[in-house]
């Protein structure tokens, strides 16, 4: 029921921002929590950051807490994950998901395509 498709990836030099969009298809949407994954080659899928459906709470993963800042519009219908102080470890495809305030994977049941983050040294 619910598309996502996320945009804004690139190719950044350490140090670096970025800030990568989700838009969802529908307002249904706004009745998920929504998450942020990435997958380097060769690695598993890591969970990156998750925020609740009202926008009120949010968790991040250890590696990226004090750099990234997840936050939505629900009238936007778009999730959105701004990423400063980039390293070439955070190069990874990243993935928008839809579904619970968790961090794994299986717990949401909608996904982006991904989009790419290259951090250069």
């Amino acid at each position: 029921q619910v598309q996502l498709v996320e945009s804004g990836g690139g190719l950044v030099q350490a140090g670096g921002s970025l800030r990568l969009s989700c838009a969802a298809s529908s307002r249904s949407s706004s009745t998920y929590s929504m998450g942020w994954f990435r997958q380097a080659p060769g690695k598993e899928r890591e969970f990156v950051a998750s925020i609740k459906w009202s926008g009120g709470n949010t968790y991040y993963s250890d590696s990226v807490k004090g750099r990234y800042t997840i936050s939505r519009d629900n009238a936007k219908n778009t999730v959105y994950l701004q990423m400063n102080s980039l390293k070439p470890e955070d190069t990874a495809v990243y993935y928008c998901a839809a579904g619970g305030y968790s961090r794994v994977y299986t717990d949401y049941p909608y996904w982006g395509q991904g989009t790419q983050v290259t951090v250069s040294s």
